[in-house]
């Protein structure tokens, strides 16, 4: 595998412009929803479903008018988006329908010699530089394109069920593949909600190596156990066992072919297991509701569960069929393990997953082992991508399921590759930004504030934890620009003002919601923007007391954006060039006096339809016109960790935590 280029796809150059027809061959079950997901992230694209029965294509509409009627029911898109996607969708049974797409995606049946015919057909209808994709979960791209007459622009993109949600793609880097294509189509991921995962060009690629034996290995095991109790064993590991999910998938018949591939090219211990071509449902339990296995008998099928798991996951690495952060996030997101494998064998330790590993050894002869210190499989980061590119280390916050929310290990990591860089003469700076277009970063996570309620020193000091990057790049000699594209809230805002500027685009917007939740704002937004922007305190003080939102426009006008760009790969662009300009001409700084407050708007606990709490409002009022009079800086910021603890011990934070783990609006009408 050559690898990508950047580890973020929006620093990728393209010329090629984004889809404007797309044909997806196949309109049984997954090639519908890789349509829905499509227009539903680029409304304007032509789309057809072509398919050889028309009743399928019938069905498929059908199903994805279905979706967007419940999205709007839900609330989850207007009646005006529903009829975008819905409008420019058609379906043909015909061939010639395929005339001026510059996309074609084939979703049909796994059987090699019928993916070659619809690739020969496919060549022969559209233009000579149409990109041509596979879904196929298993066949190697060097079967499925020789044959044709311009396998450069070919490749398999993988989606995972439900493709039009499940957030993962696995691109994969073939030999004979254009790079340029394998650029356009991570950055088309990246930009429209996916995350592309480049992949090389093994039978099964990387996600389904590890789902597909997990699952053969759960079959094995019936010798052992139910399947049932091997469920509840997995549960431990994954959010569904693998009988349940083979089940949901009708995937027996899919593990007896990549399982039976997987053994003609690597050796009989990856044969399915005989049990499957005479079962066709599992007697199994649903997710959460697992039963009693005696502790020997859970012991022995969890060693078996695990041997499997991490066997795999090493076997990927030490044959560069994938990167390890990238395995580990892709076991997560696309196959609903708890934790990634690589992650799980760290949280073992050497010592058990050498046990572990002897084990499956001796009772699975031939399956993989590592051929590295364990050490050597970790990945440097998990929680963020690093490129460098001019000479500017380019940082992307890559947690796409949380939007990109900080916690304790990514900030941690932020603050290493800082740390790694700063002192590099060859390095003019940092770019921050978060992955794909819809998040910079959406705050932090609760972590173990739930914990801390009722408990003011203990809150205080968890916010001035979470403080320690922030009050590093106070001091960091190098300038750091935010390069931010749609929302950056709470936290993650609180992260850009600490920046040395910030750039985003037009679409990108900023707020402070603690006040929303019964709590504020813990690590610099009480005392930073009246330090940086006195002229937009009365701004930002509404943001604080009343959770308003700040649209860029308005951003850029008071000052708190440096710049606006067109999109997401602009902004970076113009984030990098910045970084070279405040390296040549210095840093600034913030204010290490006390500051003249202008005149603040007055606490507003009821700012429209959703009543705060008065006692928290108060509470940040206060704090902010105590840290505008701080002597220094640190001072300042000491206000607001000690309010951060004060707001721990009111009835209104505990009524707001609660709310939002409860998923239920907050009643601060009985809190105060």
């Amino acid at each position: 595998m050559r690898g990508p280029g950047f580890a973020n796809p929006l620093l990728e150059a393209v010329t090629r412009p984004p889809p404007r027809r797309v044909a997806v061959i196949g309109a049984g079950t997954i090639g519908p929803d890789i349509g829905y997901y499509l227009k539903s992230a680029l409304p304007a694209l032509e789309l057809v479903l072509i398919d050889l029965k028309q009743e399928a294509i019938d069905a498929a509409l059908a199903r994805l008018r279905g979706y967007t009627d419940k999205a709007v029911a839900r609330g989850k898109m207007s009646a005006q988006q529903a009829d975008a996607v819905l409008t420019g969708l058609t379906g043909s049974t015909d061939q010639a329908a395929l005339a001026g797409a510059d996309w074609v995606i084939e979703a049909a049946t796994e059987d090699l010699a019928l993916k070659r015919r619809i690739f020969a057909a496919v060549e022969a209808q559209v233009a000579p530089d149409a990109a041509i994709t596979s879904n196929t979960s298993s066949l190697p791209a060097a079967r499925l394109f020789a044959d044709m007459a311009h396998p450069g622009r070919a490749t398999v993109t993988h989606f995972f069920a439900p493709a039009w949600r499940n957030p993962v793609v696995e691109v994969i880097d073939w030999p004979r593949a254009d790079r340029a294509l394998l650029a356009w189509l991570r950055r088309l991921f990246a930009s429209t909600g996916k995350l592309p995962l480049v992949t090389g060009d093994a039978p099964c690629f990387m996600l389904d190596r590890i789902f597909d034996n997990w699952c053969n290995e759960a079959a094995h095991l019936l010798a052992r156990a139910s399947a049932a109790q091997i469920d509840s064993v997995a549960m431990a590991h994954v959010h569904a066992g693998p009988f349940f999910v083979l089940n949901l998938a009708h995937g027996n018949p899919i593990i007896v072919e990549t399982n039976s591939l997987q053994a003609a090219e690597e050796g009989a211990h990856y044969d399915p297991a005989p049990i499957f071509a005479s079962v066709e449902r599992w007697l199994t339990v649903a997710p959460g509701q697992g039963i009693e296995v005696p502790a020997a008998q859970a012991a022995a099928i969890d060693d078996r569960l695990r041997g499997v798991l991490w066997s795999q996951a090493v076997d990927i690495l030490d044959r560069g069929i994938g990167a390890s952060a990238d395995l580990d996030i892709g076991c997560r997101l696309a196959l609903g393990f708890r934790h990634g494998p690589l992650e799980s064998m760290r949280e073992a330790g050497a010592a058990e997953v050498t046990r572990v590993l002897q084990r499956f050894a001796a009772e699975r002869a031939g399956m993989p082992l590592p051929r590295r210190a364990l050490a050597a499989y970790q990945p440097a980061e998990r929680h963020v991508v690093v490129d460098r590119v001019d000479g500017v280390v380019v940082i992307t916050l890559r947690r796409p399921e949380a939007l990109n929310a900080l916690h304790d290990q990514m900030t941690d990591e932020i603050l290493a590759v800082v740390s790694r860089h700063e002192d590099d003469p060859g390095v003019a700076g940092f770019v921050l930004t978060g992955w794909g277009t819809k998040a910079f970063c959406a705050g932090g996570d609760i972590g173990r504030f739930p914990s801390l309620l009722g408990d003011a020193p203990a809150a205080a000091q968890y916010a001035r934890d979470c403080a320690r990057l922030l009050v590093h790049l106070d001091r960091c000699a190098k300038p750091v620009v935010a390069a931010i594209h749609g929302m950056a809230l709470g936290g993650g805002f609180e992260l850009a003002m600490r920046c040395h500027a910030l750039v985003a685009d037009r679409e990108a917007w900023f707020q402070l919601p603690e006040v929303t939740l019964g709590i504020l704002p813990a690590i610099g937004a009480l005392a930073v923007p009246q330090r940086r922007w006195p002229a937009a305190a009365p701004t930002l003080h509404r943001m604080l007391t009343r959770g308003d939102k700040l649209r860029a426009g308005e951003a850029l006008a008071l000052g708190v954006l440096d710049a606006v760009a067109d999109d997401a790969g602009a902004v970076l662009d113009l984030a990098r060039r910045k970084v070279h300009e405040l390296a040549a001409r210095g840093l600034p700084r913030l204010r290490d006096e006390p500051v003249a407050l202008p005149e603040l708007p007055g606490p507003d606990p009821q700012p429209g339809a959703r009543p705060l709490s008065a006692a928290v409002v108060a509470l940040i009022d206060g704090a902010v016109r105590e840290a505008a009079r701080a002597p220094t800086l640190a001072q300042a910021l000491e206000v607001g960790y000690r309010a951060f603890g004060e707001v721990a011990c009111t009835a209104a934070a505990r009524e707001g935590i609660s709310a939002f783990v409860e998923h239920r609006r907050a009643d601060f009408a009985r809190t105060g």
